[in-house]
């Protein structure tokens, strides 16, 4: 079981990726039902006029620290040993470690054709990963028989993960719905991982990610989409975080991290 850190009231777990690979093999071989939410910045705004979206985080079995305003700020608050686990970088690890557990992965999300690209692509890098499905869903809501015969779909293929790349908050939304419904011990939310990982989308250079400015690279290739989320919100945050660890302002009690699949419902 991982601590938490609180920012802004958002428990994030306090973890590397070590940490997080170890956790989702725990979960697998114990085969509970839980997931896991990717989290940066951006998701930790919304939560601050989003009940419902929060409480999410804290049934998720896992929140990764995603960006590195998210993991400066858990350094701030004593947590020194944090690393930012991204999506894609936790997709392509898990990935590469089940070469050897021969976990089976669902690739869930995507605009039409992603997944299938993304399916190639990680077959094509890890030799002998083993990708038993993938489904891109309409944009739409999916009525009731629609939603039960995707369940049905995905618990045919015994799938030990399923990645679902919906962006945010629709796939948190959706996993947390999704439990103990999906045989699958773990769901993990990794949005745009779909379009780095299948080539869909250029990813920052590695210099960047690590000094904390892949938000610049991201805001230079979709200004249109992203101008709003790294200009605005992104600034609000500092300041908020800034208040919190000088009491300024309180949030409430977070819990650590849940290591069973009751935890997570």
């Amino acid at each position: 079981m991982h601590q938490r850190v609180n920012i802004l009231g958002v428990g994030v777990s306090a973890i590397d990726m070590a940490l997080a690979l170890d956790a989702i093999d725990g979960w697998i071989e114990d085969r509970s039902a839980t997931f896991v939410c990717i989290r940066d910045v951006h998701g930790i705004m919304a939560s601050q006029h989003d009940e419902a979206y929060r409480a999410i985080h804290s049934r998720a079995g896992m929140v990764t620290p995603d960006g590195m305003p998210v993991v400066w700020a858990a350094r701030m608050m004593g947590y020194r040993h944090v690393r930012k686990v991204s999506g894609t970088d936790l997709m392509a690890a898990v990935c590469e470690r089940s070469i050897a557990s021969g976990h089976r992965h669902f690739l869930y999300g995507g605009a039409p054709g992603v997944a299938d690209d993304l399916a190639a692509a990680l077959e094509r890098r890890f030799a002998g990963v083993r990708i038993v499905g993938t489904h891109s869903p309409p944009f739409r809501p999916l009525g009731e028989a629609e939603s039960a015969e995707m369940i049905r779909m995905i618990n045919r293929t015994e799938a030990d993960i399923v990645w679902v790349g919906l962006g945010s908050p629709k796939q948190e939304y959706w996993m947390a719905e999704q439990v103990g419904k999906i045989s699958a011990p773990v769901m993990i939310g990794v949005g745009a991982a779909f379009d780095f990982l299948s080539g869909h989308v250029s990813r920052a250079p590695v210099w960047m990610q690590r000094s904390g400015l892949e938000w610049l690279y991201r805001l230079a290739s979709e200004p249109r989409r992203l101008w709003r989320r790294y200009l605005v919100t992104t600034p609000r945050f500092i300041p908020l975080v800034l208040m919190q660890i000088m009491g300024l302002r309180k949030y409430p009690e977070i819990a650590d991290d849940a290591s069973r699949a009751d935890s997570a419902r």
